[in-house]
């Protein structure tokens, strides 16, 4: 990213990629609500609808074009997920592909983006599983316990512990972040962590374990142990010791993307509660006519409205190669607070058939919820606002 002046940066006012749009909610036609209702029930991975977006090269649209995938910018990706919440499907069970590739992109060796690139682009390798969180440090990466430590013929010997790791038992290849260099030893907290790309394949049940973590929304994550695992020297992404800086950059694309995906479930939810209203009649008239039905959607597509500039404020100042960190999270934070207020109008305007799985609302309610948490919570996005962009005393 740079820190080119961004006062002449063109950005959309309405919906951009009509043709991805268009595409994507043909393909989500194909899985209506039975299809999503049935994967909660037996807490199931949609592979059939990965399978469905893999073939269609959408989750490849990041990727460039000399290693197999579109060479698309954010705003297309944005519009691919966007599409997908809009339409009551649900991306997480695969978003990771298009954006944790991002660290092999950018900062790997020739020899890794042509090895890795092409088959994750076609689908052959699945890279969604994102080593990062662990369960004693939480979002304070820079305390975190994982190490690797140099083995005398080369390569690396890792032990430590992962927890949230979505979709790890999905994944062919996990993002390892760990440390390589003692904290104490390092001048910055931030320094001294380097990433790596572990073939899980081959680490399984060879100093990898993976247990599924029994979680109200069905996003297929784990814990992860890491036992005296033995990788080659050729896993490193990268410099050894700037991994942090690594990861922070794919959180950027992480950030908005999912922002894209909080506008798309506001929309659905909205979309469902102006039909219900319209539909719904008791005493005599649709109970759209009441104020107290009216208000709250209403005020929740205003905010929607507003969120959704800010997110593609964000996505525009990436694709230009700006520096994008405040606003990628703000985005996040106003979208994800926007869908929940519409989600929870939603739930007001359908009553007690809000809470009927046949509905689909209550599915949605509950994944549209973890964005107030994941992958960054509302309090640490203000705690960034505050310090790095408002300038405040940052607290210890």
């Amino acid at each position: 990213m740079t820190d080119t002046d961004p006062s002449n940066l063109a950005m959309p006012l309405g919906p951009q990629w009509p043709d991805i749009r268009d595409g994507v909610e043909r393909l989500c036609a194909d899985f209506p609500n039975e299809y999503w209702r049935k994967l909660d029930h037996e807490d199931a991975y949609p592979t059939e609808f990965v399978q469905t977006l893999t073939r269609s090269g959408f989750l490849g649209a990041l990727i460039p074009e000399e290693y197999g995938g579109s060479g698309l910018p954010i705003t297309a990706a944005g519009a691919v997920l966007e599409t997908i919440h809009a339409q009551g499907c649900n991306a997480a069970a695969c978003h990771a592909q298009m954006y944790t590739m991002g660290t092999v992109l950018r900062h790997g060796s020739a020899e890794q983006k042509a090895r890795y690139l092409p088959k994750i682009a076609s689908g052959e390798l699945r890279l969604q599983a994102f080593g990062v969180t662990e369960p004693t440090t939480g979002s304070d990466t820079t305390q975190l316990k994982t190490r690797a430590e140099p083995l005398p013929g080369g390569g690396y010997r890792v032990n430590g512990q992962k927890v949230w790791t979505s979709r790890a038992f999905e994944s062919d290849l996990m993002l390892l972040l760990a440390r390589t260099t003692p904290a104490a030893e390092v001048r910055k907290r931030s320094d001294g962590m380097s990433v790596f790309l572990i073939d899980m394949r081959e680490a399984l049940g060879h100093g990898l374990e993976l247990r599924k973590i029994d979680a109200m929304i069905n996003h297929n994550t784990c814990e992860v142990f890491i036992d005296n695992l033995e990788i080659p020297a050729d896993s490193l992404i990268g410099e050894e010791g700037k991994g942090f800086r690594y990861i922070v950059d794919s959180m950027n694309a992480e950030r908005i993307l999912i922002a894209y995906e909080c506008i798309g479930d506001g929309k659905y939810f909205t979309r469902k509660s102006v039909e219900y209203a319209n539909e719904r009649v008791v005493f005599g008239r649709p109970i759209g006519v009441n104020q107290g039905v009216q208000f709250p959607v209403a005020r929740a597509h205003a905010d929607l409205m507003a969120a959704e500039l800010m997110v593609n404020k964000a996505a525009a100042m990436y694709d230009a190669g700006l520096k994008a960190g405040a606003e990628a999270n703000m985005a996040k934070m106003l979208a994800a607070d926007a869908s929940w207020q519409a989600a929870e109008a939603c739930m007001q305007v359908h009553g007690g058939f809000a809470f009927a799985r046949e509905y689909g609302i209550e599915r949605k309610w509950r994944e549209t919820r973890l964005y107030q948490t994941a992958p960054i919570s509302k309090n640490m996005i203000l705690a960034y606002v505050g310090q790095h962009v408002l300038g405040l005393p940052r607290s210890y």
